[in-house]
């Protein structure tokens, strides 16, 4: 028996490959998972795109020159070298395109576990967190596809309309969201008409996507982007989730003084989304960087692990009722599956109404 992984060319994504390596002894302590099931999303192929400068190859390590994509999932503890944790198990979290993956519990408690492998430490605390499926409180047999496919994004959403709202809005009266179809961002508008029902929520996507995006719910106002001109000019805050350095220049200009905030999510592109195409500064504010995993530690922080799990899975299932019947959710057998549609990802293919879960 050997465990079977998805391996990438790092420096060529569209070149993808099954690969059987043998099982080794599981180490003292350690537990070993068989991964039942994770989604394939756009996100993922950002953890690859900017997987060298941000780590995200360094998680599941695979031979030189190649890579294994990381996935959020389900996985259930098939064997055990740790007192506190029982074969059978099933746990959420960070998983490799892969059928199997070892882990070394640590900072084990009711609701999960830190895996505490050497070559994982210098990575953030938030994608080596395993929450325990019996007491976790975001959880749902119900729901687990739909917590695959938009958790991870939701949580991002969420700590987005966090900081936001602590900063008290930057004094906006508006959030405009590029990308609106994406999960992160309807996740942020779920979130925002939660929390912060004051500010109003317009969604910018493609032609192609209005409808769809409109009936999710989210927004008070969905604008194709070649309408955006179209905007009034009120105090805003920009949240840009497309990566597209010639639309963000377009909102920097058409709002310039107005713009109170431009937030950027996703790592694509950063200098090139910073300036206009001839180099010259972007009108407005300078757009900042928002990086997740470090806005995770420091909410988690300030609330706690129990009282910022129960804030997040409250708003959670609000979410969950605003997205109902949003997507089809497609499951696929087997880890080819998973390679074809990372490609189709990759290439921009996959319809944003289809939700993918894999079982491996």
């Amino acid at each position: 028996m050997g465990v079977v992984q998805v391996h990438v060319r790092k420096d060529a994504l569209a070149e993808a490959s099954l690969v059987e390596v043998p099982l080794t002894p599981l180490a003292e302590g350690a537990v070993r998972l068989a991964v039942e099931s994770f989604s394939v999303t756009a996100n993922n192929v950002t953890y690859a795109v900017v997987g060298d400068g941000f780590r995200y190859w360094d998680f599941f390590p695979a031979p030189e020159g190649l890579g294994i994509v990381p996935m959020w999932g389900h996985a259930r503890v098939i064997e055990s070298n740790h007192p506190d944790i029982a074969v059978g198990e099933r746990v959420y979290g960070y998983l490799p395109m892969a059928s199997h993956l070892d882990v070394r519990p640590g900072k084990v408690s009711p609701s999960g576990f830190l895996d505490t492998t050497e070559y994982r430490q210098p990575m953030s605390p938030v994608y080596n967190t395993y929450t325990r499926l019996a007491a976790d409180p975001e959880h749902d047999p119900a729901r687990e596809a739909e917590r695959m496919i938009f958790g991870p994004l939701f949580r991002t959403g969420f700590l987005i309309e966090y900081f936001l709202r602590g900063e008290g809005w930057f004094g906006a009266e508006q959030l405009i969201v590029t990308s609106a179809s994406s999960k992160t961002a309807m996740g942020l508008a779920s979130v925002a008409r939660q929390n912060s029902p004051d500010i109003r929520r317009v969604g910018l996507t493609s032609k192609g996507n209005v409808a769809f995006v409109e009936a999710s719910g989210l927004y008070d106002e969905v604008v194709a982007y070649d309408e955006l001109e179209q905007l009034p000019v009120v105090r805003s805050v920009s949240v840009d989730f497309a990566g597209n350095a010639d639309l963000l220049g377009r909102i920097h200009r058409h709002f310039d003084a107005a713009l109170a905030q431009s937030v950027l999510v996703g790592v694509t592109h950063i200098e090139a989304r910073s300036t206009l195409g001839g180099g010259e500064p972007l009108p407005g504010p300078k757009p900042q960087l928002f990086f997740a995993p470090d806005h995770a530690v420091a909410f988690f922080k300030a609330h706690g692990a129990d009282e910022g799990g129960k804030l997040v899975a409250a708003a959670w299932r609000e979410f969950l009722k605003a997205v109902e019947g949003t997507i089809g959710i497609e499951r696929l057998p087997g880890l080819e599956a998973a390679r074809a549609v990372f490609l189709e990802m990759l290439a921009g293919k996959v319809d944003p109404a289809r939700g993918i879960v894999i079982e491996p």
